[in-house]
């Protein structure tokens, strides 16, 4: 049984540590935000400018001002600050982002990653990820392993227009974590209710398995 989408937010905020600024995309990626330790000090960057996100508000405390880079409200931090795009990007460029946590609808064996459009569909934009996966410090894809149709999406090369190139170095997918190195991907973790045999069989790109490759905690 593959995670689910709450399950790969969870795991990824295992990833994030204290005194991190951290840029959360579009998706799968904005859960992140629930399963931060509280005993973590997290800053929360949004590229339409915001540092100091919080988590999704309960009903009551929703407020149609106070949105992030998808147009979800959400809640502010202690300490929380607004400024320009311009600002947020200047940021993003700097390279004063420690992590930034993107989807992706292709990864391929050699790092590059294509989510920023599918050729022939309408788009309003790029978006930040570009900036992103240029700019910040660690960039962690959260995504599905397949498509609708069972096709993986961890490719040997991407066939959609890349965002950026040889500029992932971790997956978290529903199927389990992912490294990439030189050698292509390594299988560090696998979903509990799955095979680490099940994960090599559903990725196109070259696979190996990490020496201690193990079930997933979540």
């Amino acid at each position: 049984m593959p995670l689910s989408r709450e399950q790969i937010a969870k795991r990824i905020a295992q990833e994030v540590q204290d005194g991190y600024t951290v840029n959360l995309g579009i998706g799968i990626p904005t859960l992140v935000a629930n399963y931060i330790s509280q005993d973590l000090s997290v800053m929360l960057q949004s590229e339409n400018g915001l540092l100091g996100m919080g988590p999704f508000p309960t009903e009551e405390y929703v407020d149609a001002d106070l949105i992030n880079a998808g147009k979800q409200t959400i809640t502010t931090a202690l300490g929380a600050s607004f400024f320009s795009s311009a600002d947020s990007f200047a940021m993003i460029r700097g390279g004063h982002i420690d992590m930034t946590v993107l989807g992706a609808m292709e990864v391929d064996e050699m790092g590059n990653i294509a989510n920023w459009m599918v050729p022939g569909k309408m788009i309003k934009g790029m978006g930040g990820a570009m900036d992103l996966v240029a700019g910040a410090k660690n960039v962690i894809v959260a995504m599905q392993h397949t498509d609708r149709e069972g096709n993986s999406k961890l490719r040997t090369k991407c066939t959609l227009p890349l965002t950026g190139v040889r500029c992932i170095k971790k997956i978290v997918s529903d199927f389990g974590v992912i490294e990439i190195t030189d050698q292509g991907f390594v299988l560090l973790e696998y979903a509990p209710d799955m095979t680490a045999d099940q994960v090599l069989k559903a990725t196109e790109g070259k696979m190996t398995l990490h020496p201690e490759c193990k079930p997933m905690k979540v």
